[in-house]
């Protein structure tokens, strides 16, 4: 199991959404290279990293800061927002990004997730943001007409290497994850999946341990981390006690 930091970026600032509505931004770090460092000291082994901006815009639009955390760290990063074509796949793998997440074109364009699975292998994640059991879309600001699962099956041999789902109603909220969502849309699916969202407490993490969680490749922590709710270190030690008991 995989505790993925999150640092989501908007105006090049480190901050984190409510619900995903950019109106509702609290700004933790006006340096992410900064926060990213931190990250890899506090002994955390993959950064996750979101460009809001990107997101809405169809297109990077952080790639400043995202490229000066890729130069202070050696941990890898995945990251995703505004990834919405196949030129954009190459430039950031090039860049030493290690795996891009595709959302918003992977409802829309799934064929571009086939090519650049394809092409990357292990290398590509779809990001599956659902509202209501269905897919939003374009940062969030648009609602699908298809579920999680819908989508998720559409890559089952492409060679995606990780499905990241998100409970938009939680995310940001600190209720906790929505593991009884996530563990059902991995139980009908071959592709490893992430959960994200909600993410608030130690329990959290001793429920990703738990036998039913053990499909689950990992999950994402965002204000958790940066309110202090969650112990970096207390966190880390669970994740490695319960993988040398494995």
């Amino acid at each position: 199991m995989i505790l993925f930091p999150a640092i989501d970026l908007k105006n090049g600032q480190c901050v984190r959404l409510q619900q995903g509505d950019m109106a509702r931004a609290t700004v933790f770090s006006d340096d992410p290279a900064a926060q990213a460092k931190a990250f890899e000291t506090q002994g955390f082994e993959y950064l996750h990293v979101v460009d809001l901006d990107g997101a809405f815009a169809g297109k990077p639009m952080n790639a400043q800061a995202v490229e000066s955390m890729l130069k202070v760290v050696k941990f890898p990063v995945q990251l995703g927002g505004g990834i919405r074509d196949l030129a954009t796949v190459e430039a950031w793998l090039s860049k030493g990004i290690k795996r891009v997440i595709i959302g918003t074109a992977a409802v829309r364009n799934p064929q571009l997730v086939k090519d650049a699975a394809k092409k990357f292998p292990g290398r590509v994640a779809v990001g599956l943001d659902a509202r209501d059991g269905m897919v939003a879309v374009e940062g969030w600001a648009e609602a699908s007409t298809v579920t999680a699962l819908d989508i998720a099956q559409r890559f089952e041999d492409a060679g995606v290497a990780a499905i990241i789902f998100t409970d938009i109603a939680r995310d940001g909220m600190l209720q906790g994850l929505n593991l009884d969502a996530t563990i059902a849309l991995a139980d009908k699916i071959s592709i490893p999946v992430i959960a994200s969202g909600g993410f608030a407490s130690i329990d959290d993490v001793k429920a990703l341990l738990t036998p039913r969680a053990k499909k689950l490749e990992g999950a994402i922590s965002g204000r958790a981390l940066y309110d202090g709710r969650v112990d970096p270190a207390e966190a880390l030690t669970l994740i490695r006690k319960a993988r040398a008991a494995a």
